[in-house]
């Protein structure tokens, strides 16, 4: 799987070489073929192996039984807490989303089965409890709540590593989580003064 990895991340899943991935496993192109029959099936076992345990935790901090406040605070802590090998799985989701339709939709029948059932079920119980305005499309909440929360927190590990300085001044990922809930759920608008009293 880390072979693997590493040249889908490298070298996209069209330009990566079963052979060379056998090479740097240390084991022979048959016993791939013998786990994956096909290479997408590989790149769906790389993505598989590290999303069964980001899933894992998104289960607990999509809990029902938390407010629905908390619940995309802890979405947006856990983000912010994201290891390289999972940051280096979202690059390579993000560039074959990009560039095969097919493993797309492999890709979205795994997310429908995994996380985006528990984000659904808080958007929805944000609406229905008044804590997330009803007048918008669940779809359009949910692309809000990954472009407003969990962007920012991918853009703030990649800008750690080109941009120290610009790194140095960004909140911690534990200070960012109740900031981007507050914009998700509060917006962006300059309160009145009767507001920033309350």
């Amino acid at each position: 799987m880390q072979a693997a990895r590493e040249r889908f991340f490298h070298d996209g899943v069209d330009g990566a070489s079963l052979r060379g991935i056998a090479q740097d496993a240390g084991t022979s192109i048959g016993m791939i073929y013998y786990y994956f029959p096909t290479k997408d099936d590989l790149f769906l076992g790389v993505v598989e192996d590290v999303y069964a345990g980001l899933l894992a935790d998104l289960s607990v901090a999509l809990s029902a039984d938390a407010p629905v406040e908390q619940r995309i605070r802890s979405l947006y802590a856990r983000a912010g807490a994201m290891s390289d090998v999972e940051l280096t799985i979202i690059g390579i989701i993000v560039r074959e989303a990009l560039v095969s339709s097919s493993r797309l939709e492999r890709l979205m029948e795994r997310f429908a089965r995994g996380h985006l059932p528990l984000l659904v079920q808080t958007i929805q119980q944000g609406m229905s409890e008044g804590v997330l305005d009803d007048r918008h499309p669940v779809p359009l909440v949910l692309a809000a709540i990954g472009v407003l929360g969990i962007f920012p927190q991918v853009v703030r590990r990649l800008v750690a590593t080109t941009s120290p300085v610009v790194f140095a001044m960004l909140p911690s990922p534990d200070e960012m989580a109740p900031m981007l809930s507050d914009i998700v759920l509060n917006g962006i608008r300059a309160r009145s003064g009767t507001d920033k009293d309350e």
